[in-house]
């Protein structure tokens, strides 16, 4: 590969004040890197302003850095060699800027790792070295700065050396190479000067270049969460675009795609993209939409994945790592948010497994909660599948962040996808989408024709709280306004399609799955289907939900007290009659677009 074409990008991390800025800052000034009178321009500034100068202040460009002396965003440089191109990231070292070194971090493929020779290993070292190891940066070469602080002592670098060997060992990483330096002075920067004859080995700009360039993801399997779905109207276009940014591997004009959790499939028809020239293929890293040969539902948030290639894990118990930041603790049976790709799902904890303290790897086994800068491995629960890949077969599609209270409170790598009880539904799920002939009348064409969204509004609830009165009662409205509704008992299902199966044995899971599919096939007729049955639970809904797109499902309960644990949309606790809870059903319909509110 030509070196104007190879590019890495490398992270520059440590404890703040021991010179990861001055390091960089010396590496581009002394190989000619810098415009003409950057130089002088940061010595003139700082002469105006009684400060000395320092190699720093080229990097660290915002006021506030400079005033305060540290690093609290994480800079990007651009630096070549003859070998290749690269991007240095500066990460913050201070504790209170964690999150922007993760971030930062987070786009490298290798990394330095600073440590000040004067103050040896802290608490921030081991922080950051057992975060490289969670974003997966197995390349690492240590920096051991400000040698000329202690006098170039060879046994107190060898003595760092040992220290940090041992804490790297525990966390699984081997660094490539440790080197003494004094990013003020220059010495081990981009040259010797004679100060450390005792070391014999390479300066840390001859080391920049024995870092292994990444597999390219082009050669990985083809991945492109879906951002968004365009659909225009104007002009008769009647093309439905399914946007995203390819993040690994590469799809053509005609390959099979299947979405996941969904498991639908449609073979690529054409690739769309903005002001550029028309193209047959997608590659990683490329923004790009395309369409496909069959009108499909697919919703925002699925993993696009070529048919014939190692498919993404799909579940909704994951094992994770997760590194925690908020300001409240993370507490077991809480509920977040998880971030994945594009997808946005709730999630609560449901097994803290072991929490430790990533500066000195102590660890706890029965805890309630993770405190802040600390790392726990954790089972989460989301409240539906999800699609993902395991951080070791894929960074960026293993990697994910928590919400708590509309803010990003901590972030991980998932290391094992575990079995749910929806399991054995999804993989009937996938083979039905699999073999699925689809009408040639879609899905958009009917909700046009009909004025209405096809939805299943289940309406659960204690025995005799009138349920099914208030769903026929719904249906009859709503047909009245010219609607196609259709109302659905489960006793319908039980001594129709289930009839094979009642009465042998507990069946309750195998009847809420018929009833499910029943209704998806009324749904892709574009019907609103009602359904009334006696106090659903969650794991009811989470089968129904594995079925039928969760974006299609309403839940209302009928009577006072709501006796299980399934989430609602509406809840009409106390006895109505039967035309103000159609009413209030109603409206919810019409808050949620089903069906549209009169001007």
């Amino acid at each position: 590969m030509k070196a104007e074409e190879e590019h890495i990008s490398l992270a520059i991390v440590g404890h703040v004040d021991h010179g990861k800025s001055t390091v960089l800052g010396r590496l581009l000034a002394d190989t000619g890197s810098l415009p003409e009178g950057k130089i002088e321009q940061i010595r003139a500034n700082c002469e105006r302003n009684s400060k000395p100068f320092e190699y720093a202040f080229l990097i660290d460009a915002l006021k506030d850095e400079q005033s305060q002396g540290i690093t609290i965003d994480s800079a990007r440089v651009f630096f070549k060699t003859k070998k290749r191109n690269y991007t240095l990231i500066d990460a913050p070292g201070h504790i209170e800027f964690l999150k922007n070194m993760v971030t930062g971090a987070s786009r490298a493929e290798a990394a330095f790792l600073v440590i000040d020779a004067e103050e040896g290993v802290r608490e921030n070292s081991r922080r950051h070295g057992y975060l490289l190891s969670m974003l997966g940066i197995a390349q690492a070469a240590i920096i051991v700065n400000k040698m000329d602080l202690v006098g170039f002592d060879r046994s107190i670098y060898e003595r760092i050396v040992t220290e940090y060997t041992e804490f790297l060992a525990r966390i699984g990483i081997t660094p490539l190479c440790f080197l003494p330096a004094s990013a003020r002075t220059g010495e081990g920067i981009a040259h010797f000067q004679g100060s450390m004859p005792w070391y014999k080995g390479p300066t840390v700009l001859e080391v920049l270049d024995t870092f292994i360039k990444e597999e390219p993801p082009t050669a990985k399997p083809f991945r492109m969460p879906v951002q968004d779905i365009y659909k225009f109207t104007g002009f008769g276009d009647s093309r439905r675009i399914i946007a995203g940014t390819a993040l690994a591997g590469s799809a053509r004009i005609g390959d099979e795609i299947v979405f996941y959790p969904s498991g639908k499939k449609g073979r690529i028809n054409t690739i769309e993209s903005f002001n550029t020239e028309a193209r047959t293929e997608i590659q990683a890293g490329q923004a790009s939409g395309f369409t496909l040969d069959e009108q499909i539902y697919v919703a925002r948030g699925e993993l696009a994945a070529k048919a014939g290639e190692s498919r993404p894990r799909v579940t909704t118990r994951l094992r994770i790592n997760l590194f925690w930041l908020g300001k409240e603790p993370f507490r077991k049976k809480t509920e977040y948010i998880l971030k994945l790709g594009t997808s946005r799902v709730a999630v609560f904890v449901e097994e803290i497994t072991r929490v430790v303290n990533a500066s000195d790897l102590h660890s706890d086994t029965d805890r309630e909660m993770v405190e802040r800068h600390e790392v726990a491995d954790c089972i989460l629960k989301c409240n539906r599948a999800v699609a993902f890949d395991l951080s070791q077969d894929s960074a960026l599609t293993g990697r994910f962040v928590i919400v708590d209270d509309y803010e990003i409170s901590g972030g991980g790598i998932i290391r094992e996808a575990l079995e749910d009880k929806q399991a054995w539904v999804r993989d009937k799920v996938f083979e039905r989408e699999y073999k699925w002939e689809r009408s040639a009348i879609s899905l958009e064409m009917r909700a046009e024709k009909y004025n209405q969204k096809p939805t299943l509004i289940i309406i659960t609830g204690q025995k005799n709280a009138g349920k099914k009165p208030v769903a026929k009662a719904l249906e009859g409205r709503l047909f009245s306004d010219g609607k196609i509704v259709y109302f659905l008992g489960i006793g319908n299902v039980l001594y129709g399609i289930d009839a094979d199966i009642k009465g042998t044995g507990n069946k309750r899971e195998e009847h809420i799955r018929r009833l499910s599919e029943a209704t998806n096939l009324l749904l892709d007729a574009g019907v609103i289907v009602l359904a009334t049955a006696i106090e659903l639970t969650r794991d009811d809904l989470e089968i129904i939900r594995t079925v039928i797109e969760p974006e299609r499902i309403g839940v209302v309960w009928t009577g006072d007290p709501v006796t299980t644990d399934i989430p609602c949309d509406l809840i009409i606790p106390e006895p109505r009659n039967t035309e103000e809870s159609v009413s209030l059903i109603k409206t919810l319909m019409q808050d949620r677009g089903i069906i549209f509110r009169p001007w």
